[in-house]
């Protein structure tokens, strides 16, 4: 930086604070602030601190003292996003302040999930815990605030998901579906109930939401249900959101065997205009295909894909696929759990049959074999003799073969035709449902803790969990612009491209693979994962300088960013300035 007097004509010269820049080959200047209106002296004051000295002629780091240091990189990378993605103007364009304080909990949610409480003190001006309440302008905001938000951000729901649905999904796209669950601390909220825990917590009550996305995983929008709710009873409402409220007339929905089921296709799907969809069998039908003979396993000697027809799927597709590696697995599992239950129901038979205090009566002896084939899932495999007192089991070897001829292979249901959608297209359209399975990690675990819901109000809950939804939209984006400095693949059409088939496990691109080797990318620089390169972010600060003549007034400083930031910036087209 230097100082610098432009003549004006006769007037009192013009006091510019300067700095040099390097943009490409050329050196650039900017003006940082107007400094006319300075008392000379303090102009000189400072001309002496830029030149290493001050007046008194002590050293240049005793000039200064730094008084605060606030985290600003990681803002600067999620703030410069949504600003890029105009997501103030999708929340709402004369959203004021309720649309800030929104904005800045969709941050949070990157930066660092938290309660709204704690969300509140690390905007605040005395408490804050980085840049983001200056950035956004909510430094003075109260946990009753961001209620108040919460509130006016799910009036706006609908529209939000209409924007993003014109934004993101066109007339015949596909549409992927599926439901989570996540768990409830407290007692108190009317859509909390216990239900099928997929957190492992079913002592605890939780609620139910699905997630909407397109092909490529961009979400589009987000409904939460009462906690028992079952996942095929949720379709409905998803297919008359996206045919009604969003206006798409011809689209292909994807869902698993768990959300389109029988009952679904007869009561919501079949006769609509217009509306395709792509499911799987569950094991029960596919065991059927082979007794009716129209699947035959010997179609996959040589090939591991292939379409069948079969009298009870009129009008349907069935694509068959063996994948070896997912049977070799589905083995192993299976013996893992045999061996298991069996080790367990042998305990009980020992309980029968010891000395001191036996295990008696009938009912005794089912509640405990109860307990060990409700805890492995393979009770279908064992034949149960329980009497008044003795105990016996042994496998159903028949079963097990019968179960095991069928390892690794699953087939597909459409009503997507051949000319529309080839069979390689089908397989790799229902593949996508891994990318909902995605957002639901991140959403749930990996960044931004949607779980434990605290909050106790029905639509609150509701706001709660499109504030994550949107975070996650603004991840997404985030995560494709700076897959060359992430673990993530940059190029998955290389790794498609070395797939012997669709069928077959996905394949990383040898650049992706490099970079999980080496842990550098190929300029150099140290690769990331999503979160970690938010923490490295954060150590670039903006820093408050108080000179300590008395006379100047403190200034802020950025750190200089690393190279390795500089690209992450750059990728995501933002400006660490801001």
């Amino acid at each position: 930086m230097y100082v610098v007097a432009i003549p004006n004509h006769g007037s009192r010269p013009t006091i510019l604070l300067r700095e040099s820049y390097r943009e490409g080959k050329q050196v650039k200047n900017r003006t940082l602030a107007n400094l006319t209106h300075w008392e000379p002296w303090r102009v000189e004051a400072l001309q002496g601190v830029l030149r290493g000295r001050v007046s008194s002629g002590s050293p240049l780091e005793e000039a200064f003292e730094v008084v605060a240091t606030r985290p600003h990189g990681h803002v600067v990378a999620v703030v410069g996003t949504m600003r890029r993605l105009g997501l103030g103007k999708l929340l709402g364009a004369t959203g004021g302040r309720a649309r800030d304080m929104c904005l800045a909990m969709v941050a949070s949610r990157l930066l660092r999930p938290d309660s709204k409480l704690a969300t509140a003190r690390g905007l605040s001006r005395e408490t804050k815990t980085s840049t983001l309440g200056e950035v956004l302008g909510v430094e003075s905001v109260r946990e009753d605030d961001l209620y108040a938000a919460m509130d006016w951000l799910l009036g706006r729901q609908a529209r939000i998901e209409e924007a993003l649905s014109k934004r993101h999904l066109g007339e015949g796209d596909l549409v992927l579906y599926d439901v989570t669950s996540t768990y409830f601390e407290g007692r108190h909220c009317p859509l909390a109930y216990h239900g099928h825990s997929r957190d492992d917590k079913p002592d605890l009550l939780q609620i139910v939401f699905g997630l909407l996305t397109n092909a490529e995983g961009c979400p589009v929008s987000v409904e939460v249900f009462d906690g028992n709710t079952s996942d095929p009873k949720t379709l409905k409402s998803q297919i008359q959101k996206v045919r009604e409220r969003f206006g798409l007339r011809r689209l292909v929905i994807v869902g698993d065997r768990g959300m389109i089921t029988e009952a679904r296709i007869r009561e919501d799907l079949s006769g609509a205009e217009g509306l395709d969809w792509i499911t799987a069998l569950r094991a029960p039908a596919i065991a059927g295909l082979v007794k009716r003979g129209s699947l035959q396993l010997g179609l996959f000697d040589e090939r591991d894909l292939g379409e069948i027809a079969d009298p009870a799927y009129p009008g349907e597709r069935l694509v068959v696929c063996r994948n070896p590696l997912l049977a070799q697995e589905r083995a192993r599992k299976r013996r893992d759990l045999l061996d298991a239950t069996e080790k367990r129901l042998s305990e009980v038979v020992t309980a029968t049959t010891r000395t001191r205090n036996p295990l008696r009566g009938r009912e005794a002896i089912a509640l405990r074999v109860g307990k060990v084939l409700g805890r492995y899932k393979v009770g279908k495999h064992f034949r149960l003799h329980i009497d008044e007192d003795p105990f016996r089991f042994e496998r159903d070897e028949e079963k097990i073969a019968c179960e095991a001829a069928l390892d690794g292979i699953y087939v597909l249901r459409t009503t997507v035709g051949a000319d529309r959608m080839s069979t390689e297209e089908t397989v790799r359209s229902y593949k996508r449902l891994s990318k909902v399975e995605r957002a639901f990690r991140s959403l749930k675990s990996v960044d931004l803790h949607v779980r434990p819901i605290h909050h106790h109000k029905a639509d609150r809950v509701r706001a709660h969990v499109l504030l994550c939804m949107l975070a996650y939209y603004v991840e997404w984006h985030m995560r494709r612009a700076l897959a060359p400095v992430l673990f993530d693949d940059a190029d998955p059409e290389a790794g498609e491209a070395l797939r012997p088939s669709v069928v077959a496990p996905a394949r990383r691109s040898p650049e992706a693979l490099d970079k999980a080797s080496t842990k550098r990318t190929d300029k150099g620089q140290p690769v990331h994962s999503f979160q970690t390169l938010l923490e490295d972010l954060a150590t670039l600060a903006k820093n408050r300088i108080q000179p300590k003549n008395g006379a100047s007034p403190p200034f802020d400083v950025i750190t200089t960013p690393s190279a390795s930031q500089k690209k992450a910036l750059e990728l995501l087209q933002v400006d660490w300035r801001m």
